[in-house]
């Protein structure tokens, strides 16, 4: 395929775009730069906040739309106009805290976009560092849950925290069909897993596939670049789809491998599809 069928191309951010230490290489950084100047439409899709994204990269980052908080919002990058949101309402917030108190489940319940980087917080396990340290992080934007959760009002999404069992993640997903149920990887201690809770069509792929009827690209136009769990409905919709070769064993058996996120696996995935 040419470069002239391409349109669109969407990575997430945190272990495929950036380097541990929140850098864009050099190359992957002119690659953006040249399918801007190509008029590629190019796309960040991120799990983090639009807060905590402007901590790590800077107004005039060369992309056109970012899609955050797992496709929970789309911003205009070049406008700064939210384009795009979804959020749970009063009584979805009731259900999922329920039932996450129930299990004994450490969570978040974080505002509404765009302050959905503040948040109340319910712990219950006495032994879970990485939502302790999550907190920490966000200490001035964080709050025990001292009220019930019907006063919480419309929320963006529910944060739970728990050690590596799977099995609690499967639970929840099954308990809750009418939600959106995202696995992700801790990015603090890269073991724990966070377990987000979404309006049911919530996700990076339905953010993408939102934004590209309202730019009129075809699907088959769009490349989609990975690295973790909550990737999946991204690279599952879009035609062209790469994880970087940190990836998880499982993921990579599913999708073309590229190279690393430290040895420009953005890069090399655009060039090895669309020769730019």
């Amino acid at each position: 395929m040419s470069t002239n069928n391409l349109q669109m191309v969407v990575t997430d951010l945190d272990g495929t775009l950036l380097s541990p230490q929140h850098q864009i290489s050099e190359q992957d950084l002119q690659s953006l730069k040249m399918l801007g100047k190509k008029n590629v439409f190019r796309v960040v899709a991120t799990g983090r906040s639009l807060y905590s994204v402007k901590r790590v990269i800077q107004d005039g980052f060369p992309i056109d739309y970012l899609i955050f908080s797992s496709g929970a919002g789309i911003i205009d990058w070049n406008t700064n106009e939210i384009v795009y949101s979804q959020s749970l309402n009063p009584a979805e917030v009731v259900i999922i805290a329920n039932l996450l108190i129930s299990r004994q489940i450490d969570f978040m319940i974080h505002k509404p976009i765009p302050e959905n980087h503040k948040f109340v917080y319910s712990q219950t396990r006495k032994h879970n560092p990485d939502f302790y340290r999550r907190i920490k992080l966000y200490q001035q934007f964080a709050k025990p849950l001292t009220f019930e959760p019907v006063a919480f009002g419309d929320a963006c999404q529910f944060i739970a925290i728990i050690p590596s069992e799977v099995s609690v993640y499967e639970w929840i997903k099954n308990e809750l069909p009418d939600f959106k149920v995202i696995r992700t990887t801790s990015p603090l201690d890269g073991n724990s897993i966070w377990i987000e809770i979404f309006p049911e069509e919530v996700s990076k792929g339905s953010a993408t596939e939102w934004l590209c009827n309202k730019l009129k690209i075809n699907q088959n136009s769009v490349l989609g670049i990975g690295n973790d769990y909550n990737d999946l409905d991204l690279l599952n919709w879009t035609q062209h789809s790469y994880v970087v070769e940190n990836a998880p064993p499982d993921l990579k058996q599913k999708f073309e491998i590229t190279e690393s996120n430290t040895n420009n696996g953005f890069t090399k995935a655009v060039m090895t599809k669309f020769s730019v």
